[in-house]
């Protein structure tokens, strides 16, 4: 059984190989979203959920075509504990591997990854450029058009709602929220 890094530890090994501000921004929102997750279902955990949001897409910057697989190979050289390489391994499933998110942390971070991309780009769409009046109409309207933010996939941010039993519309509420929590820094 290896280690569950620190968020420090997990931040510095994120920079070693991402420097991509829009990945790095990215990571930043994922993870501030399982956090808020974890505060509602898993509060003793918050920590790992955001560490697993943090590193889900370690290796994306230098390894696109290797996504997840190469993060794994990354922390298992770290010594990472095995539950948190399955979780991120788990949130590229059909895509790029085949672990299916089982836990509700890895449904939850499979639910909202591409989700997070899609509220953040309608909220800077609006007038405001602002979560603050994000209302999930607006969101659902984007969901629809597939010009938009065209690679945010409405199937993988459908297929989690699913898993966690939620209406789609239910998620986009929860997640506007979470990153409300955030604050308008994140867009």
């Amino acid at each position: 059984m290896g280690y569950i890094p620190t968020m420090e530890e997990a931040q510095k090994l994120l920079e070693k190989y991402n420097q991509d501000s829009f990945l790095l921004k990215h990571a930043k929102i994922v993870s501030g979203i399982l956090g808020y997750y974890a505060q509602k279902k898993d509060p003793e955990n918050e920590e790992f959920w955001r560490v697993v949001g943090l590193l889900h897409d370690l290796d994306f910057e230098k390894y696109p075509q290797d996504h997840c697989k190469k993060t794994a190979e990354i922390l298992q050289e770290n010594e990472i504990d095995e539950k948190l390489i399955r979780a991120i391994v788990s949130h590229g499933y059909g895509i790029v591997t085949d672990v299916k998110p089982e836990l509700e942390m890895e449904k939850v971070l499979f639910a909202t990854d591409e989700l997070s991309g899609l509220i953040g780009a309608t909220a800077i769409m609006r007038p405001s450029k602002s979560l603050s009046d994000l209302e999930v109409k607006s969101v659902m309207k984007k969901f629809k058009t597939p010009g938009f933010a065209k690679g945010c996939s409405r199937e993988v941010i459908s297929q989690g709602a699913e898993m966690l039993g939620l209406d789609i519309k239910e998620l986009i509420q929860e997640t506007i929220d979470a990153m409300r929590d955030m604050g308008d820094e994140i867009l």
